[in-house]
Formats: structure tokens, C-alpha cells, sequence
């Protein structure tokens, strides 16, 4: 039976992010959708202004992995939306957040920690790295991914300490980053990946691609074994988490050297 995965969007644009549609014109949901039907898999694109966001309790039970890629409306997803998200993942569905998604809501409430990072827009090279050779998400890549131009993300990333961290990126800036990470939340299974700012192609690189589809295939799996590892936090609980802080790089620091 096809893995069935939906692809989530908030499908939204400010002045400063309009040229998506210019590198990205179906969308970036449109883009993936092409990605993972290439790979074989059943794909069902969900937005943010469907009805309940396009994620009620029976497209989730539908669904085997949710890729899911968000940035300036995170806001806008209903606390109880993404309660529904971490619940399924913890009865076994794969859980895919991309790039911004790191500050979504379902991915917070996963990790239990603000989930803030450094950042930079301007135009930067990455350089990737396998990190964890062997782990089925690194199937047919070799030791190192190089592409530009990419959005920097730098640490310190607040997230717990991974299962398995399966990719750690460096930039123009001699910036680090834990690019690709994994986690086992009850049943389900998370990998969390940095690459994917919305006004460059990186979605057409080969290479990322692979990375996707393999990740996929990882996720969908899900974990058999009875002891469950529960998502960190309620939403009471998250309540009382600190608000993200602007954790854009100084001006006097961009491309200095380390």
C-alpha cells in the first residue's frame, strides 16, 4: 500500500516574501506535492484556509506523514489543531516540519522548549554534512551537500537532545546548525529539517529531494514498542513558556570571521 502523506501549507506572503511564487509558482505545497508523487507516495496538499486548516480528525487518521511548512502565520493555527497533530503523532503518524515550521505550533508543543535559533537572510552558502552515516534518511547522498543561496539558521537551536541528529549544516559566517534531527514522540516519529527558505529553489535541489523522500520512508514507519514516549508538554503548560525572542544575527556580526 502507497504511503499516504499530506503536505500542509499556510500558503501566505508579505511584501518581503512574494518572489516565492516566482521560484515556487503552484506554491511550495505544490512543489512537494510533485516530489513525493514522483517518489511513488499518495499526496493530499491541505492549507491553511481550508476548513479546520485541511487537518481534521479523519485526514489525520488518513494520514501516514504530515509534512508540514509554515513561517509568518503561525499564529493563525488553532491551539486545538495543533493538539490534534501531536496526539496523532503519538498513535504513530510521521511528523515532517520544515525550515520556519520549527516556531510552529504542533512542533512546540512536540519538543517542549521555545524551539528559537539564530537567523540571517542574505543569501549565504550551506554546506551539509552527514552526521549519522548509516541512518536510512541518508540513503544515496554523499558525505556532503553544498548549495546556495540559503537562509542561515545557527545555534543555539532550543530543542531537547535529539535521538538521532542525522545532519549539521555550516555557513558563509562559520555559523553550526542541526540541520536534520530525529525524535520518537509516543508511537510517531518526527525529523525536523532546516533547508527550504521560501524565496530560494531549494526544493529542486537533488539532493534535498532525496533527503525528503527518504525521510518519508523513515516517518512512516512509526514505532511498535509499548513503552510511549508522550509530547513534553500540555497546552497549559506551554502557556507559561517564554515568548520567542528576535534571534536575527547582529549587523556587525554578519560575516565576520570565527
Amino acid at each position: 500500500m502507497s504511503i499516504q502523506v499530506t503536505v500542509w501549507n499556510e500558503n501566505r506572503w508579505k511584501e518581503s516574501t512574494k518572489d516565492m511564487y516566482q521560484v515556487y509558482p503552484r506554491g511550495i505545497h505544490g512543489r512537494l506535492r510533485e516530489i513525493f508523487e514522483a517518489a511513488g507516495y499518495s499526496v493530499k496538499v491541505a492549507l491553511l484556509d481550508d476548513p479546520e486548516q485541511g487537518l481534521s480528525r479523519e485526514v489525520l487518521e488518513h494520514t501516514d506523514v504530515l509534512v508540514y511548512w509554515s513561517h509568518i502565520a503561525q499564529h493563525e493555527v488553532p491551539d486545538e489543531t495543533a493538539e490534534r497533530i501531536a496526539e496523532r503523532v503519538n498513535r504513530g503518524m510521521g511528523f515532517i516540519p520544515l525550515h520556519s515550521a520549527h516556531m510552529s505550533k504542533p512542533f512546540v508543543r512536540l519538543m517542549g522548549t521555545t524551539c528559537t535559533l539564530r537567523w540571517r537572510e542574505s543569501d549565504d552558502e550551506e554546506l551539509m554534512w552527514t552526521a549519522c552515516a548509516g541512518h536510512p534518511i541518508t540513503r544515496g547522498l554523499p558525505p556532503c551537500v553544498r548549495f546556495a543561496p540559503e537562509e542561515m539558521y545557527g545555534e543555539y537551536f532550543d530543542i531537547p537532545s535529539p535521538d538521532e541528529t542525522v545532519f549539521i549544516s555550516w555557513f558563509t559566517g562559520g555559523e553550526v546548525f542541526r540541520s536534520g534531527v530525529c525524535y520518537r514522540r509516543g508511537r510517531g516519529r518526527i525529523f525536523y529539517f532546516q533547508p527550504g527558505h521560501e524565496t530560494y529553489p531549494t526544493y529542486y535541489i537533488p539532493e534535498i529531494e532525496r533527503i525528503l523522500v527518504n525521510a518519508v520512508a523513515w516517518a512512516a514507519q512509526g514505532d511498535t514498542e509499548d513503552e510511549t514516549r508522550v509530547c513534553r508538554h500540555t497546552a497549559a503548560a506551554l502557556e507559561t513558556m517564554p515568548v520567542c525572542r528576535d534571534m536575527r544575527m547582529p549587523e556587525n556580526e554578519i560575516g565576520r570571521e570565527v
